[in-house]
């Protein structure tokens, strides 16, 4: 069992990716909202030379997604498949992060 982590950068695709996991039979996911690091560094006035570039690094978006979801083995890859078709590239700047977690133990998981 895994546990996949998914910040997704383009907060515009979850309702789509969200239809697409129900879809793909995937049930159970946790969105949480976040903001990056990078962000907040961003928008901090106490940090002169961050601040001074801040014209130069501004983006539109504010904001991100968490997604946390407990999965079997199997379900992993038709996830990742989601991932792929809506987001894209994930190697590019400011496109999201995926990652999985080996889960030693579960309580309360429903098949």
């Amino acid at each position: 069992m895994k546990l996949l982590v998914y910040v997704m950068n383009n907060v515009n695709l979850l309702d789509r990716f969200v239809h697409e996991l129900k879809d793909a039979q995937i049930r159970g996911a946790t969105i949480l909202n976040s903001t990056g690091m990078g962000r907040k560094l961003v928008e901090s006035d106490n940090f002169d030379i961050i601040g001074s570039l801040k014209a130069i690094f501004d983006t539109p978006r504010t904001d991100s997604r968490v997604i946390l979801m407990a999965l079997e083995d199997e379900q992993v890859p038709r996830v990742l498949d989601i991932i792929d078709r809506l987001a894209g590239d994930l190697s590019k700047p400011n496109s999201g992060i995926v990652f999985t977690l080996n889960i030693e133990y579960v309580k309360g998981y429903k098949k």
